[in-house]
């Protein structure tokens, strides 16, 4: 049987390592914190706008369990809220307890507090990984799923200084990239004047700490809407393009304080004042929970990101394979699924001597993994970010007519690409 290592255990990790283990590989999985998910174990939305059409794409190839995972821990369904339509919400203190008991259920070998921090290689090939501990983890193939966010200097340098995210830095030890280790020259996104790095676009705030009419407003319909002074607006809109949630760059986001409800309650904003924030109507007794240093700042991302082909494996290095935001400016949980699985299914794949697949670009999944390959080597796309919920891609995926909720149809779609059960097949 063939043996995959993913180095990362974010979503587009587990997403990798349970594609490679379907297609009949043994896979282990290494995470350098105490717990997967990474970033989304504060982020909650899925099915928004196209996230809606590439789930549904990914369960009719086979590829849907995380996605089914998140409709059973979701809070809330078929919601509205500013530039968005039928948006769930899962719980995000449920979710990775839930993630990791299926990886275990599906034998996925788990290994968390281990960092990689040496890679052993020979003819452009890896041959094993190594934790700072010493320990060795030989496979046929690799996967990097280690994101782009991190290590402390890299906030501080494009930053306003560590945050205190979920990322968890001074703890754990920063990302270490595999690629890079290797040798590979990795891209780092621009912001629109030409610095460098990504901020992430939203904060969690602990719901116990704001008042009990607003908490009753968000569990009963998953979003409040708080509208900002004007002068408080103005500043607001300044701060939009600095997101790495470019879906959420709408005037909604700048004159409004937009809360949802993922369990605790997530700002939609990159940071806000502290002393501003409780200003604000049922915010008196705000308190952050993710950034700590939300009041002045978040996490940096997008400064990491692997040159790949279409099957997601990294250029020069035959055996490693990317997936999330190592595959690009791709931002978003469902992003992060969909290139993790046909990064672990072409892990497989490539572990025993099969062909390599590449999804059609008649799915959204295919044509988003391709286009922003394309428009990031063109160079203008290093200022750009893409999403299926909004942005630029979202309008591209209504330009082509990829854009539907109609199930039979996004059904009917992947199976003239060919591919209806892709993931769910075994490669040896």
């Amino acid at each position: 049987m063939p043996r995959i290592v993913v180095i990362g255990g974010g979503w587009a990790g587990c997403a990798g390592a349970l594609a490679a283990k379907n297609a009949g590989a043994d896979v282990i999985l290494l995470e350098r914190a105490d717990s997967l998910l990474g970033a989304g174990q504060v982020g909650g939305i899925m099915r928004n706008n196209g996230r809606f059409t590439a789930a549904e794409e990914m369960i009719a190839m086979g590829g849907g369990d995380l996605f089914e995972l998140c409709d059973a821990t979701s809070r809330h369904v078929n919601m509205e809220f500013p530039g968005h339509k039928h948006a769930s919400l899962y719980d995000v203190s449920l979710m990775e307890p839930a993630v990791r008991r299926y990886l275990q259920e599906k034998q996925v070998e788990i290994w968390t507090v281990s960092r990689v921090t040496k890679v052993v290689s020979s003819e452009n090939k890896i041959q094993a990984v190594q934790l700072e501990t010493g320990q060795t983890f030989e496979g046929d193939a690799f996967l990097e799923t280690t994101g782009t966010m991190g290590p402390q200097g890299n906030c501080r340098k494009y930053g306003n200084g560590c945050a205190m995210c979920i990322t968890r830095c001074p703890t754990f030890g920063g990302r270490v990239s595999i690629a890079e280790r290797l040798g590979v020259k990795e891209m780092k996104a621009k912001k629109p004047d030409g610095s460098l790095g990504s901020m992430s676009g939203s904060c969690k705030l602990n719901k116990d700490s704001l008042a009990k009419g607003l908490v009753r407003e968000l569990e009963q319909t998953g979003v409040a809407v708080i509208p900002l002074p004007k002068d408080v607006a103005e500043h607001k809109k300044e701060l939009l393009a600095i997101k790495s949630c470019a879906q959420y760059a709408l005037p909604a986001f700048a004159e409004n304080a937009i809360l949802l409800d993922t369990g605790h309650a997530k700002l939609m904003a990159p940071f806000y004042p502290l002393i501003e924030l409780r200003k604000l109507p049922g915010l008196e007794n705000a308190r952050f929970e993710d950034p700590y240093a939300g009041g002045m700042g978040n996490s940096m991302r997008f400064l990491a990101m692997s040159p790949r082909n279409n099957h997601l494996q990294v250029d020069g290095i035959g055996n490693l394979f990317c997936g999330g935001e190592k595959a690009g400016i791709l931002v978003g949980i469902t992003e992060a699924i969909c290139t993790g699985a046909l990064a672990g299914h072409n892990a497989a794949r490539y572990a025993v001597g099969r062909d390599l697949v590449e999804i059609s670009r008649s799915l959204a999944v295919g044509d988003i993994i391709a286009y922003v390959k394309e428009d990031m080597e063109a160079g203008e796309g290093m200022f750009k970010k893409y999403t299926f919920s909004g942005s630029v891609y979202f309008d591209r995926m209504n330009e082509l007519g990829l854009y539907t909720t109609d199930i039979e149809a996004i059904g009917a779609r992947v199976a003239d690409a060919g591919h209806s059960g892709l993931f769910a097949q075994k490669v040896s």
